[in-house]
């Protein structure tokens, strides 16, 4: 594939929309709207009592609360682990001393640029909250099975809350 043109119709705070004319690998030119995205990173954190910790949050683009992993926006230069690390103590209250990577997550290749980086975090520590003045979340610590099973039935529909479930999950298995 091999990129002729960008146009870009739209720069904000976090995302750049284009309209991009690309030549496919089979050598078909198509105009696709393309919008990037910085990238982010989600944590399952896993208390020594089999607990996880989700956050309940309001999301407009959802219309309503929406249950998550504690996740954000990798800032720029910043390692996705760094920023994993950062929003767990922002919106949980959380620092953990053990992580581990769960891998990679692509939100939406069809559109979107943005990768989510998911971790398991272990050996928690209570810490003090600094959610953003436009952060309305709710904290809490559910029983990992049970939200393991509301991952599972479309309960968590957020993708990368229920993947990084499930990841875990199968992580912890091994």
């Amino acid at each position: 594939m091999t990129i002729e043109k960008v146009r870009t119709v739209f720069t904000g705070r976090v995302i750049t929309v284009n309209v991009e004319t690309v030549r496919l690998p089979n050598d078909h030119v198509v105009d696709l709207e393309i919008i990037h995205h910085p990238g982010g990173a989600a944590t399952v954190a896993l208390d020594d009592q089999g607990r996880v910790c989700l956050l309940r949050q309001f999301r407009h683009a959802a219309n309503g609360w929406v249950w998550e992993l504690p996740a954000g926006k990798l800032e720029p230069g910043e390692p996705p682990l760094e920023t994993a690390r950062r929003e767990l103590i922002e919106e949980a209250g959380t620092e953990a001393s053990n992580w581990q990577s769960l891998g990679a997550y692509v939100t939406s290749p069809g559109v979107f640029t943005e990768i989510v980086h998911l971790f398991l975090a272990r050996n928690l520590n209570s810490v003090n909250m600094s959610p953003e003045k436009a952060e309305l979340i709710e904290v809490h610590w559910l029983n990992f099975e049970q939200a393991c099973r509301k991952a599972a039935n479309g309960e968590i529909a957020d993708g990368k809350s229920a993947l990084g479930l499930l990841r875990a999950q199968a992580r912890l298995a091994e």
